[in-house]
C-alpha cells in the first residue's frame, strides 16, 4: 500500500522510503513517527490517505 497527501499529492511508498526525512527502505507507514510530516508540503501523518 502507498499513501498519497491530501494537500499537495507526493506518494509515500514504505518499499521507498524517503531520504529527505532519512526514513528508510521498509518503513511501513504506520511506524513513521506522529511528528513525521510530508516532505514536500509538510502536512502531517492524518493529511495521507491509503491508495492501492
Amino acid at each position: 500500500m502507498r499513501y498519497r497527501c491530501k494537500v499537495c499529492g507526493y506518494i509515500y511508498d514504505p518499499e521507498v522510503g524517503e531520504p529527505r526525512t532519512g526514513t528508510p527502505p521498509g518503513t511501513a507507514f504506520d511506524n513513521l513517527p506522529e511528528l513525521w510530516r510530508c516532505p514536500k508540503c509538510g502536512a502531517g501523518k492524518i493529511r495521507f490517505m491509503m491508495i492501492r
